[in-house]
């Protein structure tokens, strides 16, 4: 254990209290706005948490098993649990198969790697792997807010807050498509290459045996004497 991890472990001790806080009947219709207020800033800050993990193991030294386990696991925890939270709290907005596409997503990705690993290689996180994250929690956040606010009037200045929502739910969905085409397309590759060159290894193996043979035959020829 160390302080990235404990981050790591911080993370998802947050995701039980945002539910409890988008959820729960302590709060009432008149402190809707609390109660998105507090959901909304702890979510931000827990995603915050999720860079801040992965900088410090990289720049302490302190990149462990451990930690290469839980980062990949609290993010996944933490974006299902309150997408399928927002399900049941805002259903025109986050639909049910909104979040069928993201969580099968993360169960494709994780098969994946599962399967790279066993295999003896990783799938790096690519970039469009990063956007797709990063999406997800702005997507979240409007939802969020959606729940209180339809728009911000700012005066001339009028932020649709619901309409923002939508449209980077729908936006994360295409992206989270992408990025899991993305990673299948990358694995594909590299497992092709693997199992190319467990073809060919029995080719050559059995090639090397047969000239092996060969010369010892030419040398048995060449030495019938010290054959006998």
């Amino acid at each position: 254990m160390n302080l990235p991890n404990y981050i790591t472990l911080s993370r998802i001790a947050a995701i039980p209290l945002i539910v409890w806080i988008l959820t729960t009947s302590y709060f009432s219709h008149r402190q809707l706005t609390l109660r998105v207020s507090l959901a909304s800033g702890l979510f931000i800050l827990a995603s915050i948490t999720d860079g801040l993990d992965g900088y410090l193991a990289r720049r302490r030294g302190q990149i462990t098993t451990m930690g290469m386990l839980l980062d990949p696991l609290a993010d996944k925890l933490m974006v299902a649990a309150v997408y399928i939270a927002l399900v049941e709290l805002i259903p025109s907005i986050v639909s049910v198969w909104v979040v069928i596409i993201i969580v099968g997503r993360e169960f494709l990705i994780s098969g994946l790697r599962s399967i790279a690993a066993s295999e003896g290689f990783t799938i790096e996180a690519s970039e469009l792997g990063k956007f797709k994250m990063v999406v997800q929690i702005v997507s979240i956040v409007a939802a969020i807010l959606a729940l209180r606010w339809n728009e911000w009037v700012f005066g001339m200045v009028v932020i649709p807050v619901r309409l923002t929502a939508i449209m980077a739910i729908w936006f994360m969905v295409a992206v989270s498509v992408i990025s899991a085409v993305d990673y299948f397309w990358g694995f594909w590759k590299k497992i092709d290459k693997r199992v190319d060159r467990r073809r060919r290894r029995p080719f050559i193996l059995s090639r090397r045996k047969k000239k092996a043979m060969q010369q010892a035959a030419a040398e048995a020829n060449n030495n019938p004497a010290k054959a006998q």
